[in-house]
């Protein structure tokens, strides 16, 4: 056996643990950004700016190019849409609970689904519309909750829905990307500058702080990046090469039930009945949209949200 045969195969046996360890750091990145004491808009620019920071090194090393044409369009418009995701999803969890929050933006499957089909002309298997029926009544119940703690939790869960859109969009947008030979490192970057690009206008005309935090503030700012960003985004994109993209999808349905049990445990939050039965049907929802079209989401796409 050649060093290289090797070496593919001890990356095939830590795969599967792989996809266990990155599916933990997206499920804890709603309880990180609790803890972090920086406005919403502030912690969405750094993870992203951080994210570049971080990728860089790697990418020169790798010798990487940057799209060019309308691939980089492209890549701009997709980050700004990630950036709308993060500034979105992460002001949810200021109104709403991690709970409620995390299983809500983790819809973006079925805005996918609903997308392919309708500017794409992508079949949808009855199973999968099964599933998108069910999330949908599922996100209903959720909703339906929110007039019993105020308004602001209807705030926080329109917030949650208008992050899972933006999601579907860089998800649309990155499959051509990815599907025309641009890079993954290079995709992440490009998306992460757009993001961070798009958000600094935003946070500084709104008056969000971006500086003079606190050094807890920055350490939980380091772990976010660290940890759901690239430990988690990267491990599940990383492990696609190895492990069936239906057993990874189907594996990061677990992200809001570990956001839910972190937020309890960590944050003494504990999920009202309705938010349960309605994340419980909303993930069972996922799970047959999911199943009824195993190529979803490709090595292409991103596979998470948090």
């Amino acid at each position: 056996m050649t060093r290289e045969s090797k070496l593919e195969s001890a990356r095939e046996r830590i795969a599967l643990p792989a996809v266990f360890v990155g599916v933990l750091a997206v499920g804890a990145a709603a309880i990180f950004i609790r803890l972090a004491d920086a406005p919403a808009l502030g912690i969405a620019f750094w993870r992203c700016t951080l994210g570049v920071i971080a990728l860089s090194p790697l990418a020169a090393f790798k010798r990487e190019r940057v799209p060019k044409g309308r691939y980089l369009w492209a890549g701009v418009v997709a980050g700004t849409a990630l950036g709308a995701h993060f500034g979105t999803w992460i002001a949810s969890l200021d109104y709403t609970s991690v709970a409620a929050s995390v299983v809500l933006v983790s819809t973006t499957p079925v805005f996918v689904a609903v997308a392919a089909y309708l500017l794409l002309g992508e079949r949808t298997s009855v199973l999968s519309c099964a599933g998108i029926v069910l999330a949908i009544v599922g996100t209903a119940v959720i909703a339906g909750a929110a007039p019993g703690t105020g308004n602001a939790a209807i705030l926080g869960n329109v917030l949650a829905l208008v992050g899972a859109v933006a999601m579907a969009v860089y998800v649309l947008i990155g499959r051509s990307l990815r599907t025309g030979g641009v890079g993954a490192l290079s995709y992440s970057i490009l998306g992460y500058s757009a993001a961070a690009l798009a958000l600094l206008p935003v946070a500084l005309l709104s008056g969000a702080q971006l500086w003079g935090y606190s050094a807890t503030t920055w350490f939980w700012l380091f772990v976010i990046t660290l940890g759901p960003q690239l430990l988690g985004h990267t491990v599940l994109n990383w492990a696609l090469e190895y492990v069936p993209a239906s057993i990874v999808s189907g594996a990061v349905l677990a992200e809001p039930v570990i956001a839910a049990l972190l937020a309890w445990l960590v944050l003494s939050e504990k999920p009202g009945s309705a938010t349960l039965l309605g994340g419980l049907v909303v993930l069972v929802g996922l799970y047959l949209l999911l199943r009824g079209d195993v190529s979803s989401p490709s090595r292409s796409e991103p596979l998470d949200s948090g």
